[in-house]
């Protein structure tokens, strides 16, 4: 049997602490976004001095945990004099392992187009940054979007597992009503709702910018 007055006292609850979880998704995805296209483009450099340290973080970041990574920046960190509070934490965390995901994105798009374009490039003169970001990034955006997209909505799901640091985001806010009121079906059921609601319109904003690019 629902407990309606537990829901009712939940919903303002759970919306205070959506916004934190849309502002750690948003400085998360910024961050993933910016720095992993960073490191695709490093990655495809022909110096193997400079791919290789990239090619470490990727296969690192990609084979360990979320969980544990988020732990090591909040934890481990602190130790080597680079501390954070939770939220920040978070947000670092999830931006570093995200970039590792959009770097390989970046990677296989940007190597996918023809080497001639390369080539015509430094026939003009051009050097091999200017090539990657002036002629062979842009021609891969199409490619690179729409995977970009999926790893922001599924960075803004990871957001749940900060509630293991403490951070006062959904998931956390959800378990300490919980905690309280003893009201596991109506306090998560409405996690769910929340969840899903904020993942259908980040998925309806990609779609439409996925409509806008220019269809190369």
């Amino acid at each position: 049997m629902i407990d309606w007055n537990i829901v009712w006292l939940s919903v303002p609850l759970l919306a205070k602490a959506s916004v934190v979880t849309i502002q750690i998704a948003v400085l998360a995805g910024i961050a993933e976004i910016v720095f992993g296209i960073a490191l695709g483009l490093v990655s495809l450099a022909q110096s193997r001095l400079i791919r290789t340290p990239v090619a470490i973080y990727v296969d690192v970041i990609r084979g360990t945990p979320l969980l544990i990574q988020i732990f090591f920046v909040y934890f481990v960190l602190p130790g080597f004099g680079i501390g954070f509070n939770e939220f920040w934490a978070g947000v670092t965390a999830l931006g570093l392992n995200g970039a590792a995901f959009i770097a390989e994105t970046v990677r296989g798009a940007v190597g996918s187009i023809e080497k001639g374009q390369s080539e015509a490039a430094r026939s003009i003169g051009m050097r091999e940054h200017q090539t990657l970001i002036w002629i062979l990034l842009p021609q891969a955006l199409r490619q690179i979007v729409p995977p970009t997209t999926n790893e922001v909505i599924n960075l803004t799901k990871n957001t749940s597992l900060l509630s293991a640091i403490s951070v006062f985001e959904l998931t956390r806010s959800g378990q300490s009503i919980v905690s309280m009121y003893f009201a596991p079906l109506e306090v998560y059921g409405l996690l769910a709702i929340y969840y899903y609601v904020i993942v259908k319109a980040l998925t309806v904003l990609s779609r439409k910018l996925e409509n806008i690019l220019p269809k190369w």
